[in-house]
């Protein structure tokens, strides 16, 4: 918790290219450490108990998110979704409400127009949303004016961070700040299913739904890889949908180059995610059930499916626990040293 505070603390303090640098060489040295939990984690395929299948017979689910963290990303965001809209796809788009960008009104309105969902992302994305009980609770109060204010049901943290003890705090449908394995996040410990599962609040509010990503997040895959295609997103969807779970992505506009470029260190080609797209649409039309993450909530809310909390692999599975990130002492040791050159 402490090294946790302190990384995010510096971290404005330190260059984007410097971090960037470091994260890589902390992604790739662990890749080759987590070949037989990532991205398939063994065991996370076994469906919830009493798991009715999906609307309609549909073989699996498809859900598409945005987390939209920089000016950069806002100004990405309609192109985004006109390009989803062309296509056939709807998802959802969730803004910082109090981070370094405003976020629209007129945007909002414009995406929910079009069949979009808006979520919140954090409050100020900054990694201090569960430094204390105090400080989240204080914080827990606004997003929940914003969650009224914007006709919001869902909720995802900055940086994966979560304690869903504390998230019952939040007047919420769901949470889509967990996963089922993805290793090189600040608090590496997933949920090991690829199915949505109900978490049951005590106290006074209600419970939620858990919609944890399954898919690889773009930033993870083209800026700290430096992936060159989508096979690991192929590969990760066919297994999802193999298995008839939820297929949920995470697609930050502000890493998309839009131009016919070949992106950069800091950005990739939007070709990469048209390609996923009309890959999805080759393989599977007509068999999965396309559903915004609300709709998914809303479905599961009325059988509420318990996660059976399995570990595979030897791995142990930790949920809902108070952020523990022992991976930042390398990060932190490592980016003060780069910092004092």
């Amino acid at each position: 918790m402490l090294l946790n505070n302190v990384y995010f603390r510096l971290k404005p303090l330190i260059p984007r290219s410097i971090r960037l640098g470091v994260r890589r060489w902390f992604v790739l040295r662990k890749r080759r450490q987590v070949e037989d939990v990532w991205p398939i984690m063994p065991g996370s395929e076994c469906a919830p108990n009493g798991w009715p299948g999906w609307p309609d017979g549909k073989k699996f689910a498809l859900v598409l998110t945005h987390d939209v963290e920089s000016e950069g990303g806002i100004e990405n965001c309609r192109q985004l979704a006109e390009l989803e809209q062309r296509l056939g796809f709807r998802s959802s788009f969730n803004f910082v409400p109090e981070g370094s960008y405003e976020v629209p009104a007129v945007l909002r309105a414009w995406l929910t127009d079009r069949g979009f969902e808006v979520g919140v992302h954090d409050l100020h994305h900054d990694g201090q949303l569960y430094s204390s009980r105090e400080e989240f609770n204080r914080k827990a109060e606004r997003i929940n004016e914003v969650l009224k204010e914007w006709g919001a049901v869902g909720f995802r943290s900055g940086y994966m961070l979560r304690n869903l003890e504390w998230l019952k705090e939040l007047d919420i449908a769901y949470d889509a700040s967990t996963f089922d394995t993805d290793p090189f996040e600040p608090q590496p410990d997933g949920v090991n299913t690829i199915f949505p599962f109900w978490d049951q609040s005590s106290g006074k509010r209600k419970g939620h739904v858990e919609l944890p990503y399954t898919m690889v997040q773009d930033s993870t895959l083209f800026l700290l890889l430096r992936e060159k295609t989508i096979q690991l997103w192929k590969k990760k969807l066919d297994w999802v949908a193999g298995h008839q779970g939820m297929v949920l992505l995470n697609v930050h506009p502000d890493y998309i180059d839009f131009s016919d470029s070949n992106g950069s260190s800091q950005r990739y080609p939007i070709a990469r995610y048209r390609e996923l797209l009309d890959y999805v649409l080759d393989s599977y039309d007509g068999s999965f059930w396309h559903a915004l993450p609300r709709e998914v909530a809303a479905y599961c809310a009325t059988f509420k499916p318990e996660h059976s909390h399995r570990a595979s692999a030897g791995r142990s599975v930790i949920i809902g626990n108070t952020p523990k990130c022992p991976s930042w002492l390398a990060w932190a040791s490592l980016l003060e040293a780069a910092a004092s050159r």
